[in-house]
């Protein structure tokens, strides 16, 4: 029998600039391989949810589904996708383009020049690239290529924020330098912020809840109740860290 169609909701005004996402029953197959199984999940306005499991677990499935990048054999979802912006692992940076230009890709249709070179310079700034708006990014280091990106998916003042793996590639040091900015970005403009990531100890650093899916399912969705600013090493943050990794370990 085949799986009813995907049904996107009209969303209902949130509290805060961020937007919520409900998904109910969502279901996702690729061929005879069922990535995601009658999934439930439900985000609140300006939360910061981490999604973290084996690879093959559907995490980045998950993730595309509620941005419209993959189509569901089943369920509902409710979200604000014209309000939603992607960061990829990958910076995907125009090559032929400086940074200014590339972040003014992401800006809204119709700003007079003023107004977009305004918007261009507030974001580089926010992100700690202010200096750099007329380099190219063959010249930029990879944090601040994923800065770039991270500019250029804020100018349009997204209400959904996803992040699919996109602090992967970089070195410890600099992934930890990333963290605190995607925290502080989040803290100021209040978007809903969802998080794919590999690393345990990066999802409870960042996130209000850190959920752990396998076979297609959550099989845990735990809260992360530690104030911020957070502390690496925080004997608290490494007592969920420790929850989770029981968990994926088979603990």
């Amino acid at each position: 029998m085949n799986s009813p169609a995907l049904r996107l909701i009209a969303p209902m005004p949130g509290p805060s600039d961020g937007a919520p996402v409900a998904v109910h029953d969502l279901s996702v197959a690729f061929g005879a391989n069922q990535v995601l199984d009658r999934l439930n999940l439900s985000i609140a306005p300006g939360e910061f949810v981490a999604i973290v499991g084996r690879s093959g677990c559907g995490k980045s499935t998950l993730l595309r589904a509620i941005m419209g990048l993959v189509q569901p054999g089943g369920g509902t979802l409710e979200t604000d996708r014209t309000a939603a912006r992607l960061v990829f692992q990958e910076p995907r940076l125009l090559p032929w383009a400086n940074v200014r230009a590339n972040v003014a890709v992401g800006a809204p249709e119709g700003l007079d020049p003023a107004r977009l070179n305004a918007l261009i310079d507030a974001r580089l700034a926010e992100v700690g690239l202010a200096d750099k708006a007329d380099e190219w990014p063959g010249v930029l280091s990879g944090g601040q290529r994923q800065r770039v990106a991270l500019a250029r998916a804020l100018i349009s003042r997204p209400r959904l924020l996803a992040f699919d793996e996109p602090l992967g590639a970089l070195d410890a040091l600099t992934r930890i330098e990333m963290q605190a900015l995607v925290e502080t970005v989040w803290a100021t403009e209040g978007f809903t912020a969802l998080l794919v990531t590999h690393d345990v100890a990066e999802a409870v650093a960042l996130a209000d809840r850190v959920v752990v899916l396998e076979a297609g399912r959550i099989a845990l969705d735990l809260a992360v109740p530690v104030p911020r600013p957070r502390r690496h090493g925080d004997a608290a943050l490494a007592a969920i860290e420790g929850q989770i990794l029981d968990r994926l370990l088979g603990g």
